[in-house]
């Protein structure tokens, strides 16, 4: 009987233990599925969370975003180029398109949460006047589409060129933006890429300006090319370089030192802020041949050079070095020479003897007619050299050529100091605005 109790004892205490078991069982279910609701509850759908690539295949890919299970983003939600770019272990932003509350499947969009924060940048952007970054992805009529997450239109009026009708060029490139217009609603956007310059440019401007100072020496690019010279840009503000100062030698045309975007160093010669206007100099970061004339030529020297110019009194010889002298007419031939063009002419390669170097004038005289040998100078078609008759000339003539020489050699001298001081003056006016460069 004793042992029939103690069975019985044994077999509820038994059963007391399983119902224990059950019921703690059921209680750790209910946890989970209270937990796992809770989570399901901490995604909701159209949020746009952040998640942890686990997995990648022909099926999508597979995506913990803190849930009890792994959220699924179908292939077609990923986008080709998205699959490209992605990979497991990446951290990335995504839609949530079902949160699983009701069959525990979370679905997810890499598209859409790409689309949605495309669209978050470009209103904050608009709204805040942000510059933008974008790559032109097509040309259309009237414009350009750019892609800034979605399409964006981009009109060729406000595209920085002057020439409209080259804008395939600028496919493929990644150019700044400022957003003019926005409709969600109509899933518009309307970007400028002109605006984006010209607030850049000013904020350059403004720092050139308040650093901007005479004497000093500032890289550049050259923007236009004139007659006169050529209006460099300094950084938003240009400046202008005359032709004077481009080189210690005389310079043809401007075109024949810089071009037209080409980056070079300048100094600044003068600034006037007042009225905007810069005068910048080329030469005088460049070696001075006339402080170390003493190096290349000499008195007595036999040089060769090049007829750059014809005056009444002269020619100017270009040599070696920058450096230009002058041959008086009275050293152009042994005979009378009324005008230099009656015996050499420009673009004429000669070759000339040195008689007098002034480097504190920044002078030279050359002479034709003193060259040693007698090499005979190709004298200009039509050329005649004046004959004196034998029997008429008197002493009063002779003595009258030997004067007159002396007087030209003085008019010479007094002339070349007049031309060679002479500097063309030519009216600066403020820079006009050119064109931001073409971003092609």
């Amino acid at each position: 009987m004793a042992e029939q109790d103690e069975m019985t004892q044994t077999t509820a205490e038994q059963s007391g233990a399983a119902a224990a078991q059950d019921t703690d069982m059921m209680y750790q279910s209910m946890e989970e599925l209270l937990e796992q609701e809770a989570s399901f509850r901490g995604l909701r759908t159209g949020d746009i969370v952040t998640g942890t690539v686990e997995r990648i295949d022909e099926h999508g890919a597979l995506v913990n975003v803190g849930a009890k299970s792994e959220g699924h983003i179908p292939p077609e939600e990923l986008g080709n180029r998205t699959r490209e770019t992605i990979n497991v272990g990446d951290e990335i932003a995504v839609y949530v398109v079902d949160n699983g509350a009701r069959d525990g499947n979370i679905v997810l969009s890499k598209k859409k949460a790409d689309y949605e924060r495309a669209w978050n940048s470009i209103i904050a952007a608009f709204e805040n006047s942000e510059t933008l970054t974008a790559m032109v992805i097509d040309r259309v009529k009237g414009g350009l589409v750019v892609d800034l997450g979605m399409r964006g239109f981009l009109p060729a009026s406000h595209v920085a060129t002057k020439n409209v009708n080259a804008l395939d060029r600028f496919v493929g490139q990644s150019i700044r933006l400022k957003v003019i217009e926005v409709d969600r609603n109509r899933k518009r956007v309307v970007v400028s890429q002109k605006l984006a310059v010209d607030e850049e440019k000013k904020v350059r401007r403004e720092q050139t300006v308040a650093t901007l100072e005479e004497g000093q020496i500032r890289r550049g690019v050259v923007r236009r090319v004139t007659d006169y010279g050529a209006f460099v840009d300094l950084g938003g503000i240009d400046g202008l370089l005359h032709v004077t100062e481009m080189s210690w030698g005389r310079v043809n045309h401007p075109s024949d030192i810089v071009k037209p975007g080409q980056k070079i160093d300048v100094m600044v010669l003068k600034y006037d802020p007042e009225n905007e206007k810069i005068s910048l100099g080329l030469k005088q970061i460049l070696p001075d041949p006339w402080q170390h004339i003493d190096q290349f030529y000499n008195v007595g020297d036999e040089v060769e050079g090049t007829i750059t110019r014809l005056v009444p009194f002269g020619a100017f010889v270009a040599l070696d070095h920058g450096i230009e002298g002058i041959v008086p007419n009275s050293e152009l031939a042994e005979q009378r020479v009324r005008k230099p063009d009656d015996v050499v002419a420009n673009g004429q390669k000669v070759k000339v003897k040195i008689i007098n170097i002034r480097p504190g004038e920044r002078r030279m005289t050359l002479s034709l007619r003193q060259r040693d040998g007698e090499e005979e100078i190709e004298e200009p078609t039509g050329y005649v050299a004046p004959r004196a008759a034998i029997g008429s000339m008197t002493i009063g003539a002779l003595l009258g050529d030997v004067f007159a020489k002396e007087e030209e050699a003085d008019e010479v001298d007094e002339t070349v100091e007049e031309t060679v001081d002479e500097t063309p003056e030519v009216e600066e006016t403020a820079p006009e605005t050119v064109d931001a460069p073409d971003e092609a």
